[in-house]
């Protein structure tokens, strides 16, 4: 099988190291360029980092990114001209950047995940059917617990289950979602979906759903021990990309959930 050529952007953050360590070990992928928002002057992995530019991107065949909003709608407007098929495993985008993204899916294949992990996808599945069964006699919140260099708040992949709640419901997300609290030892239900985020130590992800009557409260959690499940998802999600028209795909596609 021919390798699948990949550019990995933020190359010096956290998730880019790790996605640079998975890629070197998979017998399927060739890494050829790797980007950064500023000039650096060593070689990674005998590549020269590069910024966001058609040269960057030329002769691969799935950018992956996670990054930071501004960055990967910057690489989408770059690869949607020269056809690239695009990864984003960035989070924390506005209503208007996340309208932005669909546009560009009209020209190329972009898959985006809040989270790559197939138990997180699964989560997201199990709490849909969930928050269908209980409907309206049950409150729902979701907590999340991340490291303490994580910068945004809720997190992707609460955001992504809040989303979850409002597809069980047949309600607007947006128009559902409740306060996002930071660093709360509790928080309350409410009528919308209320999120309380944890930074500390080094933790690489918890993430639990709550739903209840006042009578009995269901939990649904997932736990991340490993970054790599997160850049071993996004390896997957790349190969599965190479075959597909332009559109906006989610891991649930990838793993076939209906």
């Amino acid at each position: 099988m021919k390798k699948i050529n990949i550019t990995i952007t933020g190359c010096l953050g956290r998730m880019g190291k790790q996605l640079i360590k998975s890629s070197r070990s998979a017998k399927n992928f060739k890494l050829v360029s790797v980007t950064e928002n500023r000039t650096i002057n060593k070689k990674i992995f005998g590549l020269q980092p590069q910024l966001n530019s058609n040269a960057a991107f030329k002769n691969t065949n799935v950018i992956i990114d996670f990054t930071v909003p501004k960055c990967t709608l910057e690489v989408l407007k770059i690869a949607s001209k020269l056809k690239k098929k695009v990864v984003i495993g960035t989070t924390g985008f506005s209503k208007k950047e996340e309208n932005l993204v669909k546009k560009y899916s009209r020209k190329i294949p972009i898959l985006k995940a809040g989270n790559m992990s197939l138990g997180i996808n699964l989560l997201m599945y199990l709490t849909e059917i969930a928050s269908k069964s209980l409907g309206n006699n049950f409150l729902s919140k979701v907590f999340e617990v991340h490291h303490k260099h994580k910068k945004d708040h809720p997190s992707g992949t609460a955001l992504m289950l809040g989303k979850g709640i409002a597809i069980g419901k047949k309600k607007n997300f947006y128009k559902l979602s409740g306060k996002k609290y930071l660093n709360k030892k509790k928080f309350p239900y409410s009528k919308k979906i209320n999120f309380n985020s944890i930074r500390k130590g080094e933790i690489v992800g918890n993430h639990k759903v709550y739903f209840s009557s006042g009578k009995e409260t269901v939990t649904l959690d997932h736990e991340a021990f490993d970054r790599a499940l997160y850049s071993e998802g996004a390896l997957t999600a790349a190969k599965w990309l190479m075959n597909k028209k332009p559109g906006l795909y989610s891991m649930r596609d990838v793993l076939n959930f209906k």
